[in-house]
């Protein structure tokens, strides 16, 4: 059996084409080629127009097929992951009224920490799990509140993974996991979330179809299946947000097991079987991809939204085009730990979930123009990323999520063996890094849902561990040390702005 797998990212599209019966990759690829363009209209704003993944989907899917020559008659199940947190909105017409609002854009803070207090906390915690925050639901209020010409047209609300399944299928559907993630979810009835749409007043009728986030979910139709050259009636059979489906694609299915992931966002996710929340909204927690009323698992998120691009912006500032993130990483080898007392704050992507949502922006301090150079200023990049991990698998603890191993694909910042020392040894964490992505996770995962594994043991059976990382005993003095001169600039910038506001 082989399937296609989707990753719809803020960066690009990737898919992977999977044979499930040996459990291994057969082709990879991705588009754009350079990053996506993300407008920011003004501060803290961040849109992506939806058709722009389409695009990407029908490039990437011709291409596959072209490279890998794999017939579209051979391909029976196609998954999808997707960026959390975003919204799409559609008429009746399937048309998108607006560009999408994505994950990393903070306009809609102040509404969700407003219905916080309005509706109760306890209240909220109890049955969402989460304040409203920053979040799909408060990003659809924000709309009512600020666009109201637009929501008068608007058919159905989305998230960027259904957006993707409708322009496949023809038919608008959204999963419980889905609604999870967009605080849409009530964890005591086993329903959307009637306190959160009343509050915002927001229609139930806006809500697509729901369907499993495993299993059959719809189909290829005519017009999609011309578009991107697989076959008509093609079964989409997983759909799941990129973090969730990033600790499936590593296995992470049963409490206590860690995946981490450090592309576009960085993030920490831990299962739990217990019904746990942060009172001060620092973590999230949705339903994990397999979830159900009877078993429940919970994901338990920690999100640091400016990892990836704080990496890419140094790459931009102080390197020619040429110059790959391996080279940059080789360049920065050489400096000892803590950077020469350069510190980095990575916070300049929006609102920072687990800093209480606040926008503290990015800085350096410590700079001597005398001592530092480039090399300096990449490992101090790299350092303060890893820092902002640590800082929130700290506040993990408080929830009984303490890992003792870390899971996550060969790729992105993992590649760095900076990062990867500094988390483990601050953590005490072992790091396993495996052959796998999220479309080779959604690609396993759409295996499963079509019913070709019959169990998730056996669906894990081509998965490698390529690398493994063991803490750095004899230099842990040096990195904790480190880390809390980090850790103060950190707290004073935290200081400084909650003085600011009481003034």
């Amino acid at each position: 059996m082989i399937t296609i797998g989707y990753d719809i990212g803020s960066s690009s599209v990737k898919a992977a084409l999977y044979d499930a019966g040996s459990g291994k990759a057969l082709l990879h690829s991705f588009y754009p080629k350079n990053e996506m363009k993300i407008d920011s209209l003004k501060p803290g704003w961040a849109e992506q127009d939806p058709e722009t993944w389409w695009e990407a989907v029908k490039i990437i899917t011709r291409e596959l097929l072209s490279d890998s020559r794999v017939s579209a008659k051979d391909i029976q199940a196609i998954g999808i992951t997707y960026q959390m947190h975003g919204l799409v909105l559609v008429d009746k017409n399937q048309n998108s009224l607006r560009p999408s609002i994505i994950w990393c854009d903070s306009r809609a803070v102040e509404t969700g920490n407003n219905a916080f207090k309005q509706i109760g906390e306890k209240k909220c915690l109890q049955h969402v799990l989460n304040s409203p925050g920053n979040f799909t639901a408060s990003k659809l209020r924000w709309v009512i509140e600020n666009e109201p010409k637009v929501f008068d047209k608007v058919y159905k609300f989305m998230l960027p993974g259904d957006f993707i399944a409708m322009k496949l299928s023809g038919e608008i559907t959204t999963t419980p996991q889905g609604l999870s993630e967009g605080i849409l979810w009530d964890f005591e009835s086993d329903e959307p979330a009637k306190l959160i749409m009343n509050h915002y007043n927001i229609d139930e009728s806006l809500i697509p179809k729901i369907v499993p986030g495993f299993g059959f979910q719809c189909s290829l139709s005519k017009l999609a299946a011309a578009e991107i050259g697989l076959k008509e009636g093609t079964p989409i059979t997983y759909r799941a947000g990129d973090q969730p489906n990033n600790a499936f694609s590593l296995n992470v299915l049963q409490p206590g097991e860690i995946a981490s992931t450090a592309g576009t966002s960085g993030v920490v996710y831990g299962v739990s079987e217990k019904i746990k929340f942060d009172t001060e909204g620092r973590v999230n927690t949705f339903t994990h991809v397999n979830h159900t009323k009877e078993l429940k698992r919970l994901g338990i998120l920690l999100c640091i939204n400016g990892t990836g691009i704080s990496n890419s912006w140094i790459r931009k500032m102080l390197f020619d085009s040429s110059v790959s993130y391996e080279e940059i990483n080789h360049l920065a080898d050489v400096i000892k730990i803590g950077s020469g007392d350069i510190t980095f704050l990575p916070f300049g992507n929006g609102a920072e979930r687990m800093l209480s949502n606040k926008e503290l922006g990015s800085s350096f301090s410590g700079l001597n123009f005398n001592i530092h150079n480039k090399k300096h200023l990449v490992r101090s990049v790299v350092e303060g990323v890893a820092f902002s991990f640590y800082y929130g698998i700290n506040i993990m603890k408080e929830l009984s999520v303490n890992p003792k191993v870390i899971r996550a694909g060969m790729a992105n910042m993992y590649l760095s063996k900076i990062f990867r020392d500094t988390i483990s040894t601050l953590s005490g964490a072992v790091i396993q890094l495996y052959n796998t992505d999220g479309s080779l996770g959604a690609a396993r995962a759409a295996a499963y849902g079509a019913g070709f594994y019959a169990s998730f043991n056996e669906a894990f059976k081509g998965l490698e561990c390529l690398m493994t990382v063991e803490p750095d005993i004899q230099n842990k003095d040096q990195y904790l040390s480190a880390y809390n001169n980090w850790l103060r600039e950190l707290q004073t910038k935290l200081n400084n702005q909650g003085a600011q506001n009481e003034a």
